[in-house]
C-alpha cells in the first residue's frame, strides 16, 4: 500500500473557483441579454470542462441554439482575464501540499480546465512549485472521466495503479479513478452532484490536512486498506 504518486483534481478539490467561473459565465449571458445564474446554479454545472459548463449555462437560459463554441471563447476570455479574483484555497490545502512535498512524494494535477489556465491559476495562488506534472482537459486526446488520462500519467511517472492515489471531489473523478484502477480519496467539499456513498472511494476527508496522515496509515497497514484512519474520515 505504499504511495509514491498523488494526483489531484483542481476545482472543488484544491480550490473553490465557482465565484470566478460564475462571473465569467454571467458576463457571457449578459452579452445575450440573459439573466445571470445564481452561484449555486453554476456550482452544479462545474466538473466536466469549460465546454460542458457553457452548454449547461446556455441551456438553463433557453439559449441552447446559440453558438456554443463562440460562447465558450467568450467565457474563456473573461475567465482568463481574472481567474483568481475570488478563488480561494480550501482550508488545509497549502499545509497538506507542503507536507507531502517534503516527504518526496510525486504530486500532479489532473483537471478538465484548460492546461494554460491551470498553470496561471497555480502560479498566482503560489501552488505551482508543488507539482511535477499538470494535465489539463486539452493536454491529451482524452480527459476525465476517461481513465486513460490517469493511465497516461502513471506511465509518465513509471508508477502502477497501486502506487498512486487520486484525490478528487466528484463523480467525474470517481469514474476516471475506477477505470484506471487507482484508489480514490474523496473530498467532502467541492462540486459533487449526488450522494458521496454512490462514488466508490477509499476514504472521504473533511480537509486535505488529513491526507498526509491517511497516506501514512496506508503505508503502515501494509496489505490492509481497512486500518484505522485519521479522525473525520470514512473508509468504504
Amino acid at each position: 500500500m505504499a504511495v509514491s504518486l498523488v494526483i489531484f483534481d483542481l476545482d472543488g478539490t484544491l480550490i473553490d473557483s465557482a465565484a470566478d467561473l460564475a462571473h465569467a459565465v454571467n458576463g457571457m449571458l449578459a452579452d445575450h441579454d440573459a439573466a445571470p445564474l445564481a452561484l449555486t446554479e453554476v456550482r452544479a454545472m462545474i466538473g466536466d470542462g469549460m465546454g460542458r459548463l457553457v452548454e449547461r449555462a446556455l441551456a438553463a437560459r433557453g439559449l441552447a441554439e446559440c453558438d456554443a463554441a463562440a460562447a465558450e471563447r467568450n467565457v474563456l476570455q473573461r475567465y482568463g482575464a481574472e481567474p483568481v479574483r475570488e478563488t480561494t484555497l480550501y482550508p488545509g490545502t497549502r499545509a497538506a501540499l507542503t507536507q507531502l512535498h517534503a516527504a518526496a512524494l510525486d504530486l500532479a494535477i489532473c483537471t478538465n480546465k484548460p492546461e494554460h489556465l491551470t498553470a496561471v491559476i497555480l502560479e498566482r495562488l503560489g501552488l505551482a512549485a508543488f507539482f511535477r506534472r499538470v494535465v489539463g482537459g486539452d493536454t491529451l486526446p482524452y480527459r476525465k472521466p476517461d481513465g486513460r488520462v490517469l493511465q497516461a500519467m502513471l506511465s509518465q511517472f513509471t508508477a502502477t495503479p497501486s502506487d498512486a492515489l487520486m484525490v478528487g471531489d466528484s463523480e467525474v473523478d470517481g469514474v476516471a479513478a475506477a477505470q484506471a484502477g487507482v484508489r480514490l480519496v474523496l473530498m467532502r467539499h467541492g462540486y459533487r452532484r449526488g450522494p458521496i456513498e454512490l462514488i466508490p472511494h477509499l476514504a472521504a476527508l473533511e480537509s486535505l490536512q488529513e491526507l498526509p496522515g491517511l497516506i501514512g496509515t496506508l503505508e503502515r497497514s501494509g496489505a490492509s486498506a481497512q486500518a484505522s484512519v485519521p479522525k473525520n474520515t470514512s473508509v468504504l
